[in-house]
């Protein structure tokens, strides 16, 4: 590792777990930076305000984020920058879907602070963190996150607000775009995705959920 000092954003809307990563981070790392995000909207700005983070340490819970959505979203927006997802749902599906959807590694909440220092360092490191799980790689979930990795970020928006039930008008406000600008993101995300419809591209960020079935396997 280089000399520069170490950025991490922690992204988690819970501020009393936040506050203790943030700590332990502190602890673990002379001079490290830590940076925070709340829920996807405020993830989104902190990369494009800091875009020498090195680490992004992900909740899969956050306002504005359907299970593990803010995961591919950071995929397409920086394919190099690491993610290493923390959360309560530690489930072996949820492990090894997080690995599939492109995470570094995963820490379950309820680990100790070791292992969460362990993990960023090997992370940092170019490592990968999983423990062993018995869930078998699904090729289904492979299919899928080759399918949202064809979206470019902005399309990415634009789909999670398709998924929201937003029309043209109402996403172009939001995204601050024309309204025919929306319309040809609309048509790439429906042809990227291989959907016929709004509903069904809708459908298919429901299956990033965690509740869609995130029980052990």
């Amino acid at each position: 590792m280089s000399d520069t000092p170490t950025t991490i954003l922690v992204a988690d809307d819970h501020p009393m777990f936040r506050s203790a990563v943030v700590h332990a981070l502190h602890a673990a790392m002379d001079g490290c930076s830590v940076l925070e995000a709340s829920s996807q909207s405020t993830l989104e700005s902190c990369l494009a305000i800091t875009p020498e983070i090195d680490l992004v340490l992900l909740d899969l819970t956050m306002p504005g984020a359907i299970g593990f959505s803010s995961l591919l979203w950071l995929r397409a927006e920086r394919s190099d920058l690491p993610v290493i997802v923390i959360s309560s749902y530690d489930r072996p599906r949820t492990v090894r879907r997080a690995q599939q959807f492109g995470a570094a590694g995963f820490v379950p909440k309820a680990a100790p602070v070791e292992d969460l220092n362990k993990a960023v360092q090997c992370v940092l490191e170019g490592g990968l963190w999983f423990e062993s799980t018995r869930a078998e790689r699904s090729e289904q979930d492979a299919a899928l996150a080759a399918r949202f990795a064809k979206l470019t970020p902005q399309q990415f928006r634009v789909l999670m607000l398709i998924a929201e039930g937003l029309l043209n008008k109402q996403i172009a406000d939001r995204l601050g775009l024309a309204e025919n600008t929306v319309k040809i993101h609309v048509t790439a995300v429906l042809s990227k995705l291989e959907c016929r419809s709004r509903t069904q591209a809708a459908v298919l960020v429901k299956s990033l959920d965690l509740e869609e079935g995130d029980d052990a396997s």
